[in-house]
């Protein structure tokens, strides 16, 4: 019955996104000037549901004239969608936000076939993207200039922001939704065209919201999606008229697209790895906090940037660490299709052998294995990629670890005497994306805050990824680049000012006949 389901969804979500669907797999097309085409490609990769490691799709390897096809595509769109209104602009995006709604149990099923998280995180994955959409919506605010009127006799300077171009979005493959939805709609509404690759192992979630975007109305050419990998993203870090490039994905990748991309003269953007560590203090409140450690280290499997992955225990909170494991040990791993489910798969064979490669070197090294999950059996899906909830305690910074980013559900547990040394431990660490403090005292909080050499911060709240309004604030060695993603920085980041002094002379002054008429402002 299982096999039958999947087999129903595969061939509706085909069609959906105008795959051709053969009796063995669908091949996912390529998007270009508002068609879907079929890639004539002789390099083709398989995407897998990491719940059985079954085939469940194909994507191409596109060819160099197909990539230029998309990028031509861009170009010839850009003048017009750049001159469009930005009010015609904005009922685009607030059509498109209500339809990514309306079709939000579909997007999650399709994240949870290729990706593998469980239906309710994947939801939580399409939503906090479509959060950035309706921020989106107020583009009429977030693109105002600045005027200083009279700053000379008869004379005015203005701003106003102009989009830059071509812009290009290489998206990683641990939030298909989410990721690719910090990119082009920011982009585009500021009146950007767009080029998007998303991960090869979840293609399908971006095809459908390409879809939703063109069924919203927006013009054919400006959003352009293909695929592929190494020559892909040389293409888009090389093509000249790709003028900014926004990144999420590993440290190695995103240090090279970073470097390849600014020699070529174009704005980059690189979110990179993380390692996130959560401080315990003895006041905080044990019931919530446990809790919060627990989501926030084995949700997702733990394949977030922003996955807590790291908890040092400060003084006597170290006593907590039972109470930890076994609420830990509670979690019930499954396939995310499943009732119940709580901790999905890994996303590939390779990520679960690495991950428990690195669960072995802190054995080899002294830590503890207060909670081992590797062995863990899901009846009736024995070939997925599944590792339980994982807790390693006496962990040193030393250690491989500690070091390495695991991107698995893997807790790492340190210990500390006071708030100074648990401080001085995280600034060492060479990534800056987020923290969280656990702690009922003010004081506490606030010297924490101001201490901590960390982009993102948060008290009592384990991921602190901020709403949109804000900016994706990572910093030190988890981000590349000038300016962030969404919210102000993320409106910076895909327009350029431009500067206009103008005199007019009083006694040129002209008089003219009165207009009775309403004025009106067209679209």
């Amino acid at each position: 019955m299982a096999a039958l389901i999947r087999s129903v969804l595969i061939k509706k979500v085909a069609h959906q996104l105008g795959r051709c669907y053969s009796s063995s797999v669908p091949t996912t097309k390529l998007f270009i000037d508002g068609k879907f085409v079929e890639s004539s490609t002789s390099e083709w990769l398989d995407i897998h549901n990491p719940a059985t490691n079954e085939v469940v799709g194909r994507v191409p390897k596109a060819t160099q004239e197909e990539m230029l096809a998309a990028v031509d595509s861009c170009s010839r769109a850009f003048h017009s969608w750049s001159e469009t209104s930005i009010l015609s602009r904005q009922q685009i995006f607030l059509r498109y936000q209500q339809l990514i709604k309306d079709n939000i149990k579909e997007l999650a099923k399709m994240i949870t076939l290729e990706q593998g998280k469980t239906l309710a995180d994947a939801e939580g994955d399409v939503f906090r993207g479509l959060q950035v959409v309706e921020h989106a919506c107020s583009i009429t605010s977030l693109m105002l200039g600045e005027t200083l009127p009279s700053i000379t006799k008869d004379m005015d300077t203005y701003t106003y922001r102009l989009p830059i171009g071509v812009c290009a979005g290489i998206a990683p493959f641990n939030f298909p939704a989410m990721i690719p939805l910090w990119m082009f709609p920011i982009g585009m509404v500021c009146g950007n065209t767009y080029l998007m690759k998303p991960s090869e192992r979840v293609p399908g979630c971006t095809m459908l919201l390409g879809k939703m975007l063109q069924d919203a109305g927006a013009p054919d050419g400006t959003l352009n999606i293909i695929h592929g990998q190494h020559a892909a993203v040389n293409f888009i870090c090389d093509h000249p008229a790709i003028k900014a490039i926004s990144f999420v994905g590993s440290n190695s990748a995103g240090e090279y697209i970073y470097e390849r991309g600014s020699k070529n003269g174009k704005r980059v953007q690189s979110n990179m790895g993380a390692k996130n560590h959560g401080v315990v203090m003895p006041d905080a409140n044990k019931e919530n906090t446990i809790n919060q450690l627990v989501g926030a280290a084995f949700g997702a499997a733990g394949q977030r940037c922003m996955a807590l992955s790291t908890a040092i225990f400060v003084g006597e909170s170290r006593n907590w660490l039972p109470e930890l494991v076994e609420r830990s040990r509670s979690l019930r791993v499954n396939a995310g299709d499943q009732p119940g489910a709580d901790v999905g798969p890994l996303i590939s064979p390779q990520a679960k052998e690495r991950v428990e490669c690195l669960i072995q070197s802190g054995v080899e090294e002294g830590a503890k294995v207060l909670l081992d999950g590797r062995n863990v059996k899901v009846k009736g899906y024995e070939n997925g990629n599944f590792v339980g909830p994982t807790i390693l305690s006496k962990v040193m910074p030393n250690m491989t670890c500690y070091k390495e980013e695991i991107f698995g559900p893997v807790l790492v547990v340190l210990e500390a005497d006071s708030l100074d040394e648990a401080i001085s431990i995280i600034n060492q660490n060479p990534y800056g994306n987020g923290t969280a403090i656990f702690t009922t005292n003010g004081a506490t909080a606030r010297k924490y805050t101001h201490e901590v050499d960390v982009g993102q911060i948060g008290v009592n709240v384990p991921i602190p990824v901020p709403l949109p309004m804000f900016s994706f604030t990572g910093s030190r060695g988890s981000f590349r680049g000038d300016t962030n993603f969404y919210g102000k920085q993320g409106i910076q980041f895909y327009t350029q000012i431009k500067t206009v002094t103008s005199q007019w002379k009083a006694e040129d002054a002209t008089v003219t006949s009165p207009a009775v008429t309403m004025p009106t402002m067209g679209r």
